[in-house]
């Protein structure tokens, strides 16, 4: 990959390895490397405007400019600019770099604000060219330190001049025929150079509907690749071993539980195999359900496998299947990132073995290393934070086994169907008997000591509670708080009278687990936490969450976040901080539904925070946003399905491409 980038004219070793920083490995990488927004740029009339007004003006460099020190850690730099017949005076500070590019005769744009009284511009950039009819449209792209944004437009200029014919096009001829659609080289020169408003729309909205029909293609195909598959494992499943099972549980089902553990039962039972999606909102109790199938796969001979997103996720389910199943022979193991080498070794040996019956664990479970004897049925949990590839690669690690994938993140139905598909998709909306709901308040920081009155009522019933703050670390361009700030004011408010600790993904893993821990048996009261605990901790002593910069958070991350509250007998608060957005936080006072939470949230924040910031897989799309071009995601959905289902296509390169992308993921 390291030498495909060097073929490109001033890309080095150096280079290399700070596009690397920005996941560009390779040709394709760099020219997908889409801007992240746009400059318009219109020439300012120089004699209609007042003094002080923001400019953009164009012109030949008409002296040469002169550069003076004023202090140590500032200069100026000064020269004339001819604008159009008009003379101007360009003054610009701690630009001395610039110097030798900034010659007599040379094109610039100059932006600023003109102050009238002495005709000159106090320029806040100076760029080489010129507005062309008037106007410009600058691409910026997301850099890291040692590249800018100038540099990586000027390597993928480079990379389209040379190799552009190479790159790959999704799109069949067909579908390029039917939408006239311009060539895929044309745009993304478009899109990294564009010339017109209307120009760089069309070009954006062709590379969606590429990338669209390329994740889709990927998902129809995995579904008709299902559909087909007959070969399936041979199960008998003992029923009244089952219903036992569940009477044994010491609480009662609700009916939502009940109907979903009888759907996976059934698949489990019958020839395709198994590939369903449960979604359940905060508290509906999914990982019963899945503890039973757990249970049903053992009983049909096979071994089990449990996949979590986090160690304090995985560490919890293995407490608790083994506290379930502890009346019977049932070998349960945890394999998680921070076990000893040692331990790891002698888990692969006992799963490759078969003496190792269900494991629960976290990425450690897709490791080369890992080898099942007979592996029957794949877990998911929180499958939305892994892409097509990662949830592929745990049932690839046995002979057709099947697999159930589980969300706490309720999707909107009609996303769902689009976006997993390749699933069967099962829902929990029915919450347990005992959960209480959770009361809401929305406070602003004027009415902070009314909060600290409210966790100090808590504590002196005994109580825990969680701080969330959306930072780690502080940061000098935000006033956001963060887990540290928090901890000190929560130790200043409360007299050093209860332990307070801080938990967040920076962490190492022990000590996260340490103090997640320590919570659980009540040794800490107050725990200060990122998002780390949105899911997987259950501690049914916690009354009260309280959510600094409320306003920050999308509306499921808070349904999410309030759920780790209400699941003992008390009752229990959920308090959101916040002085803006107000309006939109009032949604969660009246709605405790997370799946028409997230339909809220859909509409007024896309994607994103339903799938997390960041995610693995073919989730990041790099141009589309399935909200907004959900148009685009449909016509992708139909006309991939159609070409698939073509059987004169199966040869066709753009099929096995797409194809051989995901079978060797």
């Amino acid at each position: 990959m390291m030498n495909e980038l060097t073929k490109i004219k001033g890309i080095g070793p150096k280079y290399v390895s700070v596009l690397n920083k920005l996941d560009i490995y390779s040709i394709n990488d760099l020219v997908t490397h889409y801007p992240f927004r746009y400059e318009f740029l219109n020439r300012t009339d120089l004699s209609s405007i007042t003094e002080e007004d923001k400019v953009v003006i164009d012109g030949k460099i008409d002296s040469t400019p002169l550069s003076k020190t004023i202090r140590q850690g500032l200069n100026r730099m000064s020269f004339r600019l001819n604008c159009d017949s008009k003379m101007v005076g360009i003054t610009i500070f701690n630009r001395n770099f610039l110097k030798k590019q900034l010659t007599i005769g040379t094109n610039i744009i100059v932006l600023g604000k003109y102050v009238k009284e002495k005709n000159t511009i106090i320029a806040t950039d100076i760029k080489i060219g010129i507005l062309q009819g008037g106007s410009k449209i600058l691409p910026v792209y997301h850099c890291t330190s040692g590249i800018t944004s100038k540099n990586l437009n000027s390597f993928i200029n480079m990379t389209l001049l040379e190799y552009g014919n190479e790159i790959i096009d999704y799109i069949p001829e067909e579908f390029q025929k039917k939408y006239k659609l311009t060539n895929k080289k044309t745009c993304l020169n478009i899109v990294h150079n564009p010339t017109t408003k209307e120009k760089l729309k069309e070009a954006i909205d062709r590379l969606k509907y590429e990338e669209l029909f390329e994740f889709m293609f990927k998902i129809n195909y995995l579904k008709l690749k299902h559909k087909n598959e007959l070969t399936g494992l041979n199960r008998k499943i003992d029923k009244d071993k089952i219903n036992k099972f569940i009477s044994n549980i010491g609480f009662e089902l609700t009916q939502d539980q009940q109907k979903a553990i009888d759907v996976i039962i059934n698949d489990l039972e019958a020839k395709p195999r198994m590939n369903r999606l449960l979604q359940g909102d905060v508290g509906s109790g999914k990982t019963i359900v899945s503890f039973v199938a757990l249970f049903a796969n053992f009983l049909s001979g096979y071994q089990g496998a449990m996949m979590a997103p986090t160690e304090i996720l995985a560490q919890q389910h293995f407490d608790n299947l083994k506290e379930y199943l502890k009346k019977y022979d049932i070998k349960i193991q945890l394999l998680i990132g921070s076990i000893k080498s040692t331990e790891k070794k002698k888990i692969y040996q006992e799963l490759e073995t078969g003496k190792i019956d269900i494991i629960i664990g976290t990425h450690a479970l897709i490791q080369d290393d890992v080898k099942y004897s007979n592996l029957g049925l794949v877990i998911t949990d929180e499958q939305h934070r892994f892409g097509v590839h990662q949830r592929a690669n745990l049932q690839n690690k046995g002979f057709m086994p099947d697999v159930l994938y589980m969300s706490a993140t309720p999707i909107p139905r009609t996303y769902a169907l689009t976006l997993f598909g390749d699933m069967d998709v099962t829902n929990i909306r029915e919450i347990p008997k005992g959960r209480q709901k959770v009361e809401t308040i929305i406070k602003d920081n004027k009415h902070i000591k009314d909060v600290l009155q409210m966790m100090y009522n808590e504590l002196l019933n005994g109580h825990q509670i969680y701080v969330i703050a959306p930072l780690v670390e502080e940061n000098e361009n935000t006033e956001l708080v963060n887990v540290y700030q928090l901890k000190e004011k929560m130790i200043t408010a409360f007299n050093n009278k209860y332990e307070i600790d801080i938990v967040h993904g920076k962490m190492k893993s022990k000590d996260k687990e340490r103090t997640m821990a320590a919570f659980k048996i009540g040794n800490i009261k107050i725990l200060i936490s990122t998002t780390v605990v949105e899911v997987g901790v259950d501690v049914p002593n916690a009354t009260c969450i309280v959510i600094f910069n409320a306003d920050r958070f999308g509306l499921s991350t808070l349904h999410q976040l309030r759920g780790r509250v209400g699941r003992g007998n008390s009752k229990s608060t959920c308090i959101l901080i916040s002085d803006s957005d107000t309006k939109r936080l009032e949604i969660m006072q009246n709605e405790y539904d997370g799946f028409k939470i997230s339909e809220e949230d859909f509409k007024l924040r896309g994607h994103g925070d339903l799938f997390g910031t960041k995610q693995s897989g073919d989730m990041t799309f790099k141009i589309a946003d399935v909200k907004q071009d959900y148009n685009i995601l449909e016509k992708a959905k139909e006309d991939s399905l159609k070409y698939l289902e073509d059987k004169s296509n199966q040869e066709e390169n753009i099929k096995n491409i797409i194809i051989s992308s995901i079978e060797n993921a």
